[in-house]
């Protein structure tokens, strides 16, 4: 059993950095362990033009450069938010920007600040089009929000419902199931070959709904897609580990004041990026495949996009060290994600 791993510099093929005060407590923290990440939109108001989104991927790496970062070192990967009204002309000077890698679809509410989401996925249908002849990626927030749909059972309907017929009508189009959650998932992202990929969190490897409810409502662990069944952790696993190139890290990491978790009605998503890339190596240690990590975090994304796997490395020991209870975020505090529990694995040269 080695007590040490050396992986090509990973990246982040899903993180929220939020914006402003509170963007620059955080995007350092991923800085730190990555090299690219694909930076989701779903700002107030939303990224939802090409304009929008260069100038947030130049607050990103001011933001960066204040909080001691170095700029030169981390590649922000643009996306715009998908509404009914993208056209694909935003496709045309997306592409020709060089800096937006994907167009995020929400379906509206699903999840943090989705209300302008898509409405009806068949209004898009020529943006789609026009991604697919361009090889621009659709990243899926695979969730349906139907008010009659069982919160645990989103994601199949929305694989069923809604992807699948789309992926028919649009056979060039490649699309991300972002932080696949399910056994369902992980048989239909199997099933589509190559063109189709998933990201997985390292919270959805590591929990399930268990530890989300039993013994009492854990906040710090409430995410969307909501965690799921021990059966569903152990599908994630399988594909995480496996020779499957479908399958890469994504971390989703997803933070909110203590204040706005902790709360009548608690916001959904878990902050990871503090320590991600240790969470991810503690649950290929615990599958014995840590020969695995490196495809899983840092050759499988750069393949499905195109893109060159990093020159330099990052290294990993095992040893057991604490998280903080609590980091700066903008005027309040973030909770890390198993704040409660050590972490087994220790970034040691990046």
């Amino acid at each position: 059993m080695s007590d040490t791993v050396t992986i090509p510099r990973p990246d982040d093929w899903h993180v929220h950095f939020r914006d402003g005060d509170r963007l620059a407590s955080v995007v350092a923290a991923t800085a730190a362990q990555f090299g690219r990440a694909i930076v989701m939109p779903n700002l107030k108001p939303p990224v939802t033009t090409t304009a929008t989104a260069l100038d947030y991927r130049e607050r990103i790496l001011a933001a960066l450069a204040r909080a001691g970062g170095d700029p030169a070192r981390f590649n922000p990967l643009m996306t715009l938010y998908l509404t009914d009204q993208t056209s694909p002309a935003e496709i045309d000077e997306a592409i020709d920007s060089g800096a937006v890698f994907g167009v995020k679809l929400y379906p509206a509410g699903a999840t943090t600040n989705s209300a302008a989401g898509v409405t009806d996925i068949a209004r898009v249908d020529p943006v789609l089009e026009r991604m697919a002849e361009l090889g621009l990626a659709l990243l899926v927030h695979g969730e349906v929000t139907a008010a009659h749909i069982d919160i645990f059972d989103r994601e199949a309907r929305f694989l069923d419902d809604v992807l699948a017929p789309l992926l028919a009508r649009h056979p060039a189009l490649k699309v991300v199931l972002e932080h696949c959650t399910t056994q369902a998932g992980v048989d239909f992202v199997r099933s589509y070959g190559p063109r189709v990929g998933a990201t997985i969190t390292a919270h959805h490897l590591m929990a399930t709904r268990n530890d989300l409810l039993v013994g009492g409502i854990k906040p710090h662990y409430y995410c969307l897609p909501v965690l799921k069944t021990f059966a569903d952790r152990a599908a994630l696993v399988d594909a995480a580990t496996g020779d499957d190139n479908s399958f890469f890290l994504g971390t989703d990491s997803a933070p909110h004041p203590v204040s706005g978790k902790e709360s009548a009605c608690g916001c959904a998503g878990c902050y990871t990026a503090h320590a991600a890339i240790e969470l991810y190596a503690e649950v290929f240690d615990l599958a014995g495949k840590l020969d695995k990590l490196g495809d899983f975090a840092s050759r499988r994304g750069p393949a499905f996009y195109g893109l060159p796997v990093a020159e330099d490395t990052l290294t990993l020991r095992r040893e057991q060290w604490e998280h903080p209870a609590t980091l700066p975020f903008g005027d309040g505090v973030v909770k890390p994600w198993r704040a409660e529990q050590p972490l087994e694995w220790r970034v040691v040269s990046r």
